[in-house]
């Protein structure tokens, strides 16, 4: 099974290198930013990197044994919002924001197939700073891997049933020394 353009489009260079820096350094200092404990493989556990969650009022998100509550959107994320919309042809009402501070920060294996995103969730991730390897693998068998490069200033839309079949990560590396926000637009369903 391979992943098709349907289901999975990258797009680089959607936001400038001087439009990334500023946002970059915007949301650096702006963001509500937090560590939280989650709950894996029934442990209580330390998020391995930053996060924040933003959106419209009532869309919370729950996964991993936590709850969010959106913080109101600010102008920046606002900005950033509208032009992933464009891109990915549909509204977002939230964003979790992730803050990998180098490369020790990471996300594991997993799929965004929570309920309240629904059956086929369309997922913009918008990458500011270092870029990331971000790695797939199909579910039914974790030989078949892709890989992409997420540039700073690009964005990766994941649509139809693509949570349903596969996986996603980014991985720890030790080559990595500095800072990568990834902001991931969602809409939770009531």
């Amino acid at each position: 099974m391979i992943i098709t353009p349907e289901l999975l489009g990258y797009f680089p260079g959607v936001f400038s290198v001087d439009d990334s820096e500023v946002l970059f350094a915007k949301l650096t200092g702006n963001i509500a930013w937090r560590q939280e404990s989650i709950i894996i493989f029934g442990r209580s556990v330390l998020t391995p990197r930053l996060t924040a969650w933003y959106g419209d009022a009532g869309a919370v998100y729950k996964y991993s044994g936590v709850s969010f509550d959106p913080l109101p959107w600010t102008d920046e994320l606002l900005y950033i919002r509208a032009k992933t919309e464009e891109l990915a042809g549909t509204t977002f009402n939230s964003v979790l924001i992730n803050l990998y501070r180098d490369g020790s920060d990471s996300m594991g294996w997993h799929s965004d197939d929570e309920p309240e995103l629904g059956r086929n969730p369309i997922i913009a991730s918008v990458n500011l700073g270092e870029a990331r390897r971000f790695d797939l693998r199909l579910k039914k068998d974790h030989h078949v891997k892709q890989q992409i490069l997420l540039e700073g200033g690009s964005v990766l839309v994941m649509k139809g049933d693509l949570q349903h079949h596969w996986q996603h990560q980014v991985a720890k590396s030790a080559k990595i020394k500095n800072p990568r926000i990834n902001l991931t637009f969602r809409t939770i369903k009531p």
